[in-house]
């Protein structure tokens, strides 16, 4: 982070999507490396909700913002909103494209808010994994059960 920016983390409660870890770790990066490049001066912001069985992963920014016209066109491959601006600060054009893919092979979906000088918000929303709740407490960690497990549970509870 540059001085000036600031990186924070919403997160209210565990959320967990089924996926693949290391993906889903791109898709943030990815994310927040645009986040940090085009916000000069202010914060970025990654957070997590539940949402009606599904979980919201999105990263907001103070930057920029993305003019109107480029919004239909930045998840697709090699596309770039200021092409001179990339050179300077990197960029292939790819991230966004590989966020779009992620979030898309989880059965998601991405979407976007941006105003020009007031910044962007990126979200992802991705289906929830399946409910674990706790069935006992040993003292340490609880042990997780799968909603099968705890309809057989709930059937003998002395069990």
């Amino acid at each position: 982070m540059a001085k000036g920016q600031t990186l924070e983390l919403e997160a209210a409660e565990p959320c967990e999507v089924d996926g693949s870890d290391v993906l889903l770790a791109v898709l943030i990066r990815n994310l927040v490396d645009n986040a940090v490049r085009h916000t000069a001066e202010g914060s970025v912001t990654v957070f997590t909700r539940r949402l009606n069985g599904s979980v919201q992963v999105g990263v907001r920014d103070t930057g920029s913002g993305i003019p109107p016209e480029h919004l239909p066109r930045i998840f697709e491959r090699f596309y770039r909103v200021d092409a001179a601006r990339s050179r300077e600060t990197g960029g292939t054009g790819l991230g966004l494209a590989i966020v779009k893919h992620v979030s898309n092979n989880h059965g998601g979906e991405v979407s976007v808010w941006s105003q020009e000088g007031r910044g962007s918000t990126f979200t992802m929303t991705l289906p929830a994994a399946p409910d674990r709740l706790a069935v006992h407490d040993h003292g340490g960690d609880p042990v997780r059960a799968t909603s099968e497990e705890r309809q057989l549970h709930d059937a003998h509870p002395d069990r």
